[in-house]
């Protein structure tokens, strides 16, 4: 992924966790806009295919629940997560909700380089809310919340995944069970490693096709790029 600057939007800070956002207006409420979470894997093939997945799957949400303004909610890890808000931002015209597991410093722990720490910072400035999970007796407790802090705030979900069950808490395995749960429509980009769906929308190297559950109308079933 290249580097980008973004212009900062001003920025609000909250330290929150899930419980607080129960209440959040579902899709099709004008004043709230359209808010849609992102999980997925942070190691990729087959970048630009994925892309044009995700491309297609904004687009389609943004068809079928017109809400005003689009919001991404994301953490920000290294992979899907800043593929689809860096499509997002510089496609889409979009603000951005970043919620974060653990404090900054910290949570650049997972990234292994220098570019990839200067990459998330550039996003992270871009925000228009940063939301701080409260602290957590895990590091993989703070994920979990933080996974569910982010549906909890989101309309809908993008997934970048290939297709597998989840592999530890918070993990898109998991945040994608939770989403199925509360039935909360899913953009699921494959990302084409032979998973299969159990449907006719899954083959194996199919990077960037998309599968849609819990939409108002089967965009399955017709060309929504």
């Amino acid at each position: 992924m290249s580097q980008r600057s973004y212009s900062m939007f001003p920025q609000m800070l909250t330290e929150q966790s899930s419980k607080d956002f129960e209440t959040l207006a579902r899709p099709g409420d004008p004043a709230a806009g359209l808010a849609v979470g992102v999980t997925g894997h942070r190691s990729l093939i087959a970048v630009p295919a994925l892309a044009d997945g995700i491309r297609k799957a904004l687009n389609e949400i943004q068809r079928s629940f017109p809400a005003g303004p689009l919001t991404i909610v994301s953490s920000l890890a290294e992979g899907a997560d800043r593929l689809v808000a860096s499509i997002a931002l510089d496609d889409f015209a979009a603000r951005m909700v970043v919620v974060l597991p653990l404090a900054e410093d910290d949570y650049e722990k997972d990234f292994e380089t220098e570019k990839s720490k200067s990459e998330f910072r550039s996003l992270i400035a871009a925000a228009t809310e940063v939301v701080r999970i409260n602290s957590q007796a895990t590091r993989e407790s703070a994920y979990e919340s933080a996974g569910r802090t982010l549906l909890a705030r989101s309309h809908a979900l993008i997934a970048v995944w290939d297709g597998a069950g989840a592999r530890g808490r918070g993990g898109t395995g998991e945040v994608v069970a939770l989403a199925r749960g509360r039935h909360l429509p899913i953009a699921w980009v494959h990302t084409g490693n032979g998973v299969g769906t159990g449907g006719s929308t899954s083959s194996d190297g199919a990077g960037g096709l998309v599968t849609f559950e819990d939409f108002p109308e089967s965009p399955n079933d017709h060309d929504s790029a």
